[in-house]
Formats: structure tokens, C-alpha cells, sequence
């Protein structure tokens, strides 16, 4: 395979913040260097890469052990002389079989569908990155970076193994090849994340064009009708189109308050909050008896196992990370409404809020293996409650208002509401 190439990086380019809406122009980064917002501390550019072979190499890599995934068994369970073993495709199918298809199609969404979708773009991209000018790379292009938040694979592993430690004094478990080529996967799938270049990639199959009119960094972007395209990051004047001159990406205008929206979203994942721990999220049945079990006492149950760091995760990741996270963002609603200080601050918690919200999912993962791992009939098995259902939507409303939060509110001379 020859060598993918980036083109010469501009020497000096703009860029716009997307986090506090700040005007920068950047230098030519050498090998290795990022770009950081003086303002904020953002990062405008990933590490700058010599080549988009890397990237690719890898991604190719994560496709072959994803397939490899479905290609063997992936845990075994054994009790009592009775056995089941499941493939990572009969998750899907117990959940389905149970009623519980919403929680199939989260799992398989976030776990196999949206980074399969994400690595086979992006090889595809990068092979219209040199020479070759593969037709429809660029519109593939913008569909990648709002896959990520999405890619759920590194969060499944730490609810495998904590599903496993849950039942490992009830039942012999057996690691089986597909659970250790999904492990492989998921550590590929990171891996890519981290060797993309995204400002190089795009000058590669995309030129920055020339700005319509007179652009001046060390100044916001709105007081210059300057938003920055969410596919490419290119800024580009609203006032002279509503498409990105570069990608072609529509400028999307929020009919509605973002601050409204964000409220919305909160008190709706607020609401589904109570059934989510109202509710059993699991029942497992141990010789012809069921009992119910809700998300906290799925924590005391663990804590008087004596399983305390297993017992810390889940409160942290289904109990303490949602509720924080609402009223993280409920907090920061107001500031945007309120004085402007402390902007830095603010931002920063958002940056956290905004990360960790994705590992809440684990419980929902936890009662996905659980249902289709322990099957052993009247003797021991589990299914998965409504309050898994609850769950499952506060994680992703709480998710969806965080992306739909915007920063630039908490600086002081922020963009108006309805800007994307």
C-alpha cells in the first residue's frame, strides 16, 4: 500500500472556537503539536500526523476484530452441571425475545453499528485523502465526528466484567475467544480516535476556501457573523450563506431557545429518573423464586457481598454521574442567564459533564449480558426490568443536552441563542 500523504499544512489559518466563540489563527503545527484556544484551552486540532495511513491502518485492524467478535462464542455459564453459552449476537436476540428491543437497538447502536459505520467511513475517507479523489468523501466525512460521542465499546467491556464479578460466586464463567477479540476492538477503535488529524484529513479532501469577507482573530466570532462549521470547523460568514463553502454542511438555526431545549431535555430525563430507580431494572430467578432488584439495591446487594469496588462503580456510573450530570447542566442554564463571570470555570465543568455522561450506560450493559449469559431455567436466570428501559432514556436525554448546551453563553460577549 503506498503511502497516503497529507498536503503542506497552511502556514498561518483561522480558526473559531466552538467552546467560547473566539477568533485564533493558528500557526503551522509541526509533527506532533496540537492547537489549544488561548481563551479557553480548547483544543481547535488534534496532534498533527505526517500521513492518514495510521489512522487507516488501524481502522482496518478494529473492522477485522469486530468481525471476528461474531465469529466465535463470547462467555460461557455454568451451574449446578447446567450450562449456556452465548454469542455476542444473542444479547440482541434475549433482549428482543424479552420485549426489551429498545435496549437491543441501544446496544447494538452503540456498541457495533455506529463505530462499524464510523471505522469503514473513515477508511474510505482516508483513501480519498492522497491523490485519489474518491467520490462522495466529503459528504461521508461529515458524518464522522457526530458518531463519536456515541461509540459505546470501551464502556461494554467495564459492564461485562462488572456483570461477571456479579455472578462469579454463583456460577462458573468461561472468557471465551470472541469476548478477547472484542477487547482487541475496542482498544483499535480508540486507538484510531487518537491518531485522526481532523484539519489535515479535511485539507486533504477539501481545500479551505478564501473568507467572503475580512476576518480579524482576537475578537468573537458572532461580532464578526462568523459561525464555525460542525463538520469541517471551517468559519465561514452566515450573512453571505447558510452552507458550509467547504463541505457543504447546511448551517442548522435553532427555531427554539438552546437554553429552553437543554431545559426541556433535563426535566424529561428528570421525570424518567424516578421509574428508572422505581422500577427493577433486573429479576433473577434462583430455583423457581424471582426477586426484583432496582438499581440501588443492586448496590447494597453488592456492597454486602463484600464486592465494594464493583458495588462504587455502579453507584458512581448509574446514580451519582446522572444526577450530577442534570444538575451540572441545570447549574450552567443559569449562569448562561446570569452573570457571565467565571466563564473559564464554567467551562471546564461542562467539559466534565459532558464526558463522563456516556459511562452511565454501564448498568444498562449489565442487565444486557445478565439477561442473555444466565440461562439456566428454573434454576438460575435473569431478565431485564422496565426500569432498565428508564434508565437507558435518561443516559441518552442527558447525553443529547449536553451536546445541545451552548457554551459560548458563558462568555461574555456570547453568540445569540439560535445560532448553531
Amino acid at each position: 500500500m503506498s503511502e497516503t500523504l497529507y498536503p503542506p499544512s497552511m502556514p498561518r489559518r483561522l480558526a473559531l472556537c466552538g467552546e467560547c466563540d473566539w477568533v485564533v489563527r493558528l500557526p503551522e503545527r509541526q509533527p506532533g503539536q496540537r492547537a489549544h484556544c488561548p481563551r479557553c484551552h480548547h483544543h481547535l486540532t488534534g496532534t498533527a500526523r505526517r500521513d492518514a495511513q495510521a489512522p487507516m491502518a488501524c481502522a482496518i485492524a478494529a473492522l477485522i476484530m469486530l468481525g471476528l467478535v461474531f465469529a466465535f462464542p463470547f462467555l460461557g455459564f455454568s451451574t449446578h452441571g447446567v450450562g449456556h453459552v452465548m454469542n455476542f449476537g444473542d444479547t440482541a436476540k434475549a433482549l428482543v425475545g424479552d420485549d426489551y428491543g429498545v435496549l437491543a437497538v441501544v446496544l447494538l447502536a452503540t456498541t457495533v453499528a455506529f463505530p462499524g459505520l464510523y471505522l469503514v467511513t473513515l477508511v474510505y475517507v482516508c483513501l480519498g485523502a492522497g491523490a485519489r479523489q474518491l467520490p462522495g468523501a466529503i459528504p461521508l466525512a461529515r458524518l464522522l465526528r457526530p458518531l463519536e460521542p456515541w461509540m459505546m465499546s470501551d464502556v461494554f467491556i467495564v459492564g461485562v466484567l462488572v456483570s461477571l464479578i456479579k455472578i462469579v460466586s454463583l456460577a462458573d464463567i468461561h472468557i471465551r475467544a470472541s469476548f478477547i477479540a472484542f477487547c482487541i476492538y475496542s482498544l483499535l477503535l480508540l486507538r484510531t480516535l487518537t491518531l485522526i488529524d481532523w484539519a489535515a484529513l479535511w485539507d486533504a479532501i477539501a481545500p479551505v476556501p478564501a473568507p467572503d469577507a475580512p476576518v480579524h482573530a482576537g475578537a468573537s466570532g458572532q461580532s464578526q457573523a462568523l459561525v464555525a462549521c460542525r463538520a469541517c470547523e471551517t468559519p465561514f460568514t452566515i450573512n453571505h450563506r447558510h452552507r458550509c463553502p467547504r463541505c457543504g454542511k447546511r448551517h442548522h438555526v435553532f427555531r427554539v431557545d438552546r437554553i429552553q431545549l437543554t431545559w426541556a431535555l433535563l426535566v424529561t430525563a428528570s421525570l424518567l429518573y424516578i421509574p428508572a430507580n422505581i422500577y427493577p431494572v433486573l429479576s433473577t430467578t434462583t430455583l423457581g423464586h424471582s426477586r426484583p432488584q432496582t438499581i440501588a439495591a443492586g448496590v447494597l446487594h453488592l456492597a454486602e457481598s463484600g464486592d465494594w469496588p464493583i458495588a462504587a462503580v455502579i453507584f458512581v456510573a448509574s446514580i451519582m454521574v446522572p444526577v450530577s450530570k442534570i444538575v451540572a447542566l441545570a447549574w450552567l442554564c443559569i449562569a448562561a442567564r446570569g452573570r457571565p463571570d467565571a466563564s473559564l470555570a464554567r467551562t471546564r465543568a461542562y467539559r466534565l459533564t459532558e464526558k463522563i455522561g456516556r459511562w452511565s450506560m454501564i448498568d444498562v450493559f449489565v442487565v444486557a449480558v445478565l439477561a442473555t449469559l444466565v440461562q439456566a431455567g428454573a434454576l438460575m436466570s435473569i431478565e431485564p426490568g422496565p426500569g432498565a428501559i428508564a434508565f437507558a432514556g435518561v443516559v441518552i436525554l442527558t447525553m443529547i443536552a449536553a451536546l445541545t448546551f451552548d457554551t459560548r453563553l458563558l462568555w461574555p460577549d456570547a453568540a445569540p441563542n439560535d445560532a448553531s
